[in-house]
């Protein structure tokens, strides 16, 4: 699938670097080999695999392809921490194996062999995370199984690509470490304030050998994916703290219910009938009529 038919999706730099981009196919590669001790032979073929149904704001910033006998989904991070990673990961491969294995081979009665997958994400945001980290889809289980192998498991390891890390990985792959790079240098651009950060942080890479020759060719469309991501980091963000100050509302209206029932009740300790309540405490009786009903059944 090519990068014009995908261009309802917005992509990250991230994803056209090891995605889209005509060089995309090299630092899969290169990626794949830090990842791993045996590097891979030469000539091996790369297998993109595009997921499309589980985007949030039509914007993409996770790959999966196949090398040989796995599957590999590599994820970016959002800007701020998200320990949720194995259950995206766990929509995401649900999706990915649906494209892998053909419908019928589905209902054959021996055993059909998939890829083994491998799920790695690589963390470059502001708050402080471990150097290394493995999530676990267990984790989140509300209740916890006594044995050791849940049903279900499904482990993310995350790196932190941050230089100061100075995670082992920036070393084994250049492309990685000049991503990082670059990544800090707009962080720096941003925090300027000014309208031409992301310009001015391209520019800079550029004269500093950071990405240089993908910046040459593609400079106006990484600041157009820059803007994207900025405006998903943003939406993520107001989200986050749009249901946070929900949930305190709820809490807020929970607690002045209960404040309420509690009333209503020491007023019905002391014989006073349902409009005289209702009167005192300007509620209508109907609703002093369900709060009593809720006491009598507690």
């Amino acid at each position: 699938m090519t990068a014009k038919e995908n261009q309802k999706y917005k992509n990250s730099v991230f994803v056209d670097l090891f995605f889209e981009d005509e060089s995309a196919e090299k630092n899969e590669i290169s990626l794949y080999n830090a990842l791993h001790e045996d590097p891979l032979p030469e000539g091996t073929k790369v297998r993109k695999i595009r997921v499309d149904d589980v985007l949030y704001m039509n914007f993409c910033n996770d790959v999966s392809f196949g090398i040989e006998d796995k599957v590999m989904v590599f994820g970016e991070h959002q800007s701020t921490i998200n320990e949720n990673m194995p259950l995206r990961e766990l929509l995401y491969i649900g999706r990915a194996l649906e494209q892998i294995v053909p419908v019928r081979d589905r209902y054959r009665k021996k055993t059909v062999k998939i890829p083994t997958p491998e799920f790695y994400t690589f963390y470059n945001g502001k708050d402080p995370w471990a150097k290394e980290k493995m999530l676990y889809l267990s984790d989140a289980y509300a209740q916890k199984e006594d044995t050791h192998s849940p049903m279900l498991e499904l482990c993310v390891k995350v790196i932190n690509i941050n230089p100061e890390q100075g995670h082992e990985i920036l070393d084994r792959c250049s492309i990685l470490r000049e991503y990082s790079e670059f990544v800090e240098i707009l962080r720096k651009h941003q925090q300027t304030g000014s309208s031409d950060a992301y310009k001015n942080a391209v520019e800079e890479c550029m004269k500093a050998g950071i990405l240089t020759e993908y910046l040459k060719k593609k400079g106006s469309e990484v600041v157009n994916m820059l803007i994207a991501e900025y405006d998903y980091d943003l939406d993520v963000e107001v989200q986050r703290e749009e249901a946070y100050a929900a949930g305190r509302q709820e809490g807020q209206q929970e607690g002045q219910q209960e404040k309420l029932k509690e009333l209503v009740k020491r007023k019905l300790e002391k014989g006073k009938s349902i409009d005289v309540i209702a009167e005192e405490l300007e509620e209508t009786t109907e609703e002093i009529a369900r709060i009593i009903k809720s006491i009598q059944e507690a």
